[in-house]
């Protein structure tokens, strides 16, 4: 089985920022993680990352949020997507 591409999203704000979220079905893990799935979804400014999720290889599944990198608990896609959305939210709201 190779690679499946999930979903692809790209969106530049009115603000300059640029939203994007790109995942994959995988046919084995991303060590250390036990899931699927490899994904990257970054909401950057002014060529700063603000919010950020992955699941590097060596890392496993983790968060960029505010210049800190702390883990994070993959559930699932939909999960993600929301927890995304979300964070994005609470940092774009003044």
């Amino acid at each position: 089985m190779q690679a499946h591409l999930v979903t692809r999203f790209r969106n530049v704000t009115p603000d300059g920022g640029v939203i994007e979220l790109v995942i994959w079905k995988v046919p084995a893990p991303v060590p250390p993680t036990e899931h699927g799935y490899k994904y990257r979804a970054v909401y950057a400014r002014n060529g700063l990352r603000i919010v950020g999720f992955d699941n590097e290889r060596g890392k496993g599944d983790h968060c960029h949020l505010d210049g800190q990198e702390q883990p994070y608990a993959f559930v699932s896609v939909e999960q993600l997507v929301e927890d995304f959305i979300a964070a994005v939210t609470a940092r774009r709201t003044p």
